[in-house]
């Protein structure tokens, strides 16, 4: 593919404006990969983005699917693209945007992986331990599940992020936008313990952070990686499943099987869209059938084993592990 017909020279002040603008309210990991994305746009343009026809586009992208790029890969260029032709259109700098009517590939929408009731037990017992990496480790583990945060979200609380007594958690989101979420009694229990008997071992520099590494520096987000994966391998699970939003959808996941409404599981993850949501609800979909095959007089059908186990471990699941009054039967 000939993605670099000719180079510009210099920085692109139009791209460049458009990016310092996006920082302000986008995640740095989306800022760089817009910028990739656009001076890939410009390499094959051999001029400036701003400069581009919507005939410019639908060339760029036929060179994309005959290069075999992917359905998403091919999104994410044209959102990149989109985005900024409308800050040229505010800037007055375009009447036009040349990729607002392109002709995009239909993303094929994956559905979150889960961890399974059982295994999200096994995870939290195999960090069970009185040393105070081990106390670090439950607590860790017990808020990304009973409060489903993002990794970084979970690195970035301090101490006073948490209010024990009320059991609630208050973090910062995407957006820099503020939350609380609700934790239950072992979630609240696990953080009770690392930071009477477990922090204070850790605090060497009096951090204020909540989660600290071994040498008592703030942990960071692939020590935290790390520390799951570590504790996936001791409780039999796969190791490279297992990661901090592999929790993050298990708790969504687990709330909406036991009962939970879409907007308060919404609001819990911080979501700004409920679309984003709704994808866990291909879980509670199962659950649905399963109440309708115990209540409905033409809908009964025998239940497995399977069913009977899966069924009373997720109900047990959400009354100790999920936050009050999210879950179960009630």
């Amino acid at each position: 593919m000939s993605e670099a017909k000719r180079v510009t020279d210099g920085p692109d002040r139009s791209v460049e404006g458009f990016l310092a603008l996006l920082a302000t309210r986008r995640a740095p990991r989306t800022v760089e990969a817009y910028r990739r994305d656009l001076a890939q746009l410009a390499a094959f343009l051999g001029k400036s983005p701003a400069e581009a026809t919507t005939e410019d586009l639908e060339r760029y992208l036929a060179e994309l699917r005959a290069a075999g790029r992917s359905p998403a890969t091919i999104a994410r260029r044209a959102a990149a693209m989109r985005a900024f032709f409308r800050h040229q259109q505010l800037l007055d700098d375009r009447k036009d945007n040349p990729a607002a009517e392109l002709d995009l590939p239909r993303r094929r929408q994956k559905l979150p992986r889960t961890l399974s009731p059982g295994e999200a037990e096994r995870l939290i017992d195999a960090a069970a331990g009185t040393r105070p990496r081990d106390l670090r480790d439950r607590a860790l583990i017990e808020l990304l599940y009973g409060a489903g945060l993002r990794v970084s979200e979970a690195v970035a609380l301090e101490k006073g992020g948490i209010s024990l007594d009320e059991r609630l958690v208050r973090c910062v989101g995407k957006g820099d936008k503020e939350r609380i979420v609700p934790i239950g009694r072992q979630a609240a229990e696990a953080l009770r313990r690392y930071l009477s008997r477990g922090r204070p071992h850790l605090d060497r520099r009096h951090r204020p952070e909540l989660f600290l590494n071994a040498q008592g520096g703030p942990l960071t987000r692939a020590g935290a990686f790390l520390i799951l994966r570590r504790r996936a391998e001791k409780a039999g699970l796969e190791p490279a499943r297992v990661h901090p939003h592999l929790l993050r959808h298990s708790f969504a996941t687990h709330l909406l099987e036991g009962g939970a409404d879409l907007r308060s599981v919404q609001e819990m993850l911080g979501h700004a869209d409920l679309s984003t949501t709704e994808l866990y609800t291909h879980v509670s979909d199962r659950r649905r059938r399963e109440l309708y095959y115990q209540a409905h007089p033409h809908g009964r059908r025998r239940r497995s084993a399977h069913d009977d186990a899966h069924a009373r471990s997720s109900s047990d699941l959400h009354r100790r592990r999920l936050p009050d009054g999210e879950g179960g039967t009630g």
